[in-house]
């Protein structure tokens, strides 16, 4: 560990870093899996796991997903549930992005000005 960061809180030494934290690795290691799902890019045949809405008379990113609802706390931790509302919060011009690292960069940009939420995640 460097040693002027050792009585710093975990929050000041990702300030110091300029890092983000466990949390925020997460969520955007999750959307990017759900990128790579909903784009066909992974080796993974889970038919069925992400639903498209269909509603196009709200205004939304082109891929918005179908957020289903759930009284028990072990389906609503799924991960198709739990990312849907994330995904769905994004700009259009992040989620049709033509590459896996064109999605990644301008996801870490978009997080500069509008970082996430990861208490509702």
């Amino acid at each position: 560990m460097i040693s002027e960061l050792r009585n710093l809180s975990y929050e000041r030494r990702l300030q110091r870093l300029e890092l983000i934290s466990l949390e925020q690795r997460r969520l955007r290691g999750q959307l990017i899996e759900t990128f790579k799902y909903l784009n066909g890019l992974n080796n993974v045949t889970l038919e069925g796991l992400f639903e498209r809405d269909g509603n196009v008379r709200t205004r939304n990113n082109g891929q918005k997903l179908l957020q289903r609802n759930f009284k028990t706390s072990q389906a609503m931790n799924f991960f198709p549930v739990k990312i849907a509302a994330t995904w769905n919060q994004l700009p259009e011009n992040i989620v049709s992005a033509g590459t896996v690292n064109t999605f990644k960069n301008r996801l870490d940009k978009f997080w500069i000005t509008n970082p996430p939420s990861t208490t509702s995640y």
